[in-house]
């Protein structure tokens, strides 16, 4: 009850951001929160870290009168169950969004992936390629690549991570400002980070990172080295590149390696747009999305 409750006072204070209801199945033993908003074909949103569901939200607005829009919380993030103990691990966010999808039936669909959640979206996809329609990438990896940020190496250090991700929720908060190149207004910032008011609810952002797997000891490296190989299963699928060519993290170095592995994908590349070009290059890339869209999932309904 009391994490009910804490979820009703959150989304209370998100106001006109997330107007959403709240949907969940058991997944692992735990509540996995999604958004379910529309109807037709279906759209599955894949977040990073430390976003959530609120990065669809332009998104979904725009798309939930053609099309069924699904935006998953991974646990640990957003609405989800923010467990102290739980495998958080690239290959276990597969398997929960695979969960889910198999809960809800979802036969046929879409992907919509950012930062973190191109290799949980591309790993989910070689699951069963003939379920999945189209993809579209928003500044994000699927492959390994040793081109990390200091300061992102840094949320790695042990004891300095923990402290300053889950202690003083170091990694949402400069992420409202340093992901964005257009900015937030100060309501906005204040709702991104909503999910992680507590040391406790910071667990998932912290170890995202922890499972970044730059070394080749890293237990996940086995992982993102075989959803690299598996890209090969995926490159005759419609496939959208948007990019925000201000993005520091994800940068052009990623979108360079993207072309290379799906050398038939279309590319909008948004000069002032950063990491959440979801965000800030909603006007610009909306065109070419809604025309992909509709030359490729509704051509495939027909």
């Amino acid at each position: 009850m009391q994490e009910t409750k804490n979820t009703e006072e959150i989304k209370n204070e998100l106001g006109e951001f997330y107007p959403y209801k709240n949907n969940f199945k058991t997944v692992n033993g735990q509540q996995m929160h999604y958004v379910d908003e529309g109807e037709g074909p279906v759209i599955i949103m894949v977040h990073g870290n430390p976003s959530w569901s609120i990065y669809w939200r332009k998104l979904i607005d725009e798309l939930k009168t053609n099309y069924r829009v699904i935006a998953v919380d991974h646990i640990g993030c957003g609405f989800s169950d923010k467990p102290e103990n739980y495998s958080y691990t690239l290959d276990q966010r597969i398997e929960d969004v695979w969960n889910l999808v198999g809960q809800l039936e979802l036969k046929d669909y879409s992907l919509f992936v950012h930062d973190w959640g191109g290799a949980i979206g591309m790993g989910l996809a070689q699951k069963s390629p003939e379920q999945v329609n189209s993809l579209v990438v928003f500044n994000s990896a699927a492959f390994f690549s040793p081109n990390i940020p200091k300061r992102i190496a840094m949320c790695r250090w042990p004891v300095f991570g923990k402290l300053a991700i889950q202690g003083f929720n170091g990694f949402a908060q400069a992420a409202v400002f340093m992901a964005t190149h257009k900015g937030f207004s100060k309501p906005l910032r204040k709702a991104y980070i909503a999910p992680y008011n507590n040391f406790k609810n910071r667990r998932a952002t912290y170890e995202f990172v922890q499972d970044i797997p730059m070394e080749a000891s890293h237990p996940t490296r086995p992982v993102i080295d075989k959803i690299e190989a598996g890209l090969e299963k995926l490159k005759d699928h419609p496939l959208l590149l948007v990019w925000g060519e201000k993005d520091w993290c994800f940068d052009m170095t990623y979108l360079k390696t993207w072309k290379e592995k799906f050398p038939r994908a279309e590319v909008s590349s948004l000069k002032e747009s950063g990491h959440y070009v979801v965000e800030d290059g909603f006007k610009e890339y909306m065109p070419t999305l809604s025309k992909f869209l509709d030359n490729n999932i509704h051509k495939a309904e027909s």
